[in-house]
């Protein structure tokens, strides 16, 4: 049975939801304690910034194999991508921020270009896509861990920056490519008959309906909050 917008897994779109208010509050603390100084961001926060990006890039690989039309939502959420690089470009024209918060290739854009790839992603058997998935994750945090810098320019989505390289977010195809395949093969395992694994919660609650509106909106919200907070932020500097 395919999926459709009446048949959404409601479970998958609440997960998203917790983790893009996550995101929204963790960046709240972090503005505050960076340009308004007044705090130390608790760990929780810390934790939430180092790896809500990767549960986010998990769950999109699971979320491929539910739904449909993968490759025109992926030019939709890297286009989001490259909105957030203009903005960031522009905030350092005004001399808003400084330039190693220019998003060159953030969440946005690495969510985009695995998206556009799942249909090639999708044709390779479980076995394979976990294999390519771990070989992505090995080969970028070793990258991480001993970078190597290259003349070129053009390098870097793939985890190969060059001197001077910045970027506000990074997240380069390796490793988190294989942070991609591995939510497809989790989808797969999970989802096969693309059926809610919950159906004797509730999901009609306020509370649960507003966590899944946050879900299937996620990508606007994420693209809105960002000017939204560094606006606040700048008022009360």
């Amino acid at each position: 049975m395919s999926q459709t917008k009446r048949e959404r897994i409601w479970e998958v779109d609440a997960l998203r939801g917790i983790l893009i208010l996550c995101v929204i509050l963790s960046h709240s603390l972090y503005y505050a304690a960076n340009v308004l100084g007044r705090f130390t961001l608790p760990e929780p926060v810390r934790f939430v910034m180092q790896y809500g990006g990767l549960l986010f890039v998990l769950l999109s690989g699971l979320s491929a194999t539910l739904g449909s039309r993968s490759f025109r939502r992926g030019l939709l959420v890297f286009a989001g991508g490259m909105a957030l690089t203009a903005g960031s470009l522009a905030t350092v024209r005004f001399g808003w921020l400084s330039e190693d918060m220019v998003i060159r290739f953030g969440v946005l854009h690495l969510l985009g270009l695995a998206m556009m790839l799942y249909p090639l992603l999708k044709k390779l058997p479980s076995a394979a896509l976990l294999a390519l998935g771990l070989g992505l994750l090995a080969l970028g945090y070793w990258l991480e861990l001993r970078p190597v810098m290259v003349e070129t320019t053009w390098l870097f989505p793939l985890g190969l920056r060059y001197p001077g390289f910045t970027s506000g977010d990074y997240f380069p195809l390796a490793p988190h490519l294989g942070w991609f395949c591995l939510g497809v093969v989790l989808g797969r395992r999970l989802y096969p008959e693309k059926r809610t694994r919950l159906p004797g919660v509730n999901a009609e609650t306020s509370f649960f309906r507003f966590l899944r509106w946050c879900g299937r909106n996620s990508l606007y919200i994420f693209i809105l909050h960002l000017p939204l907070l560094g606006g606040i932020m700048m008022l009360l500097a």
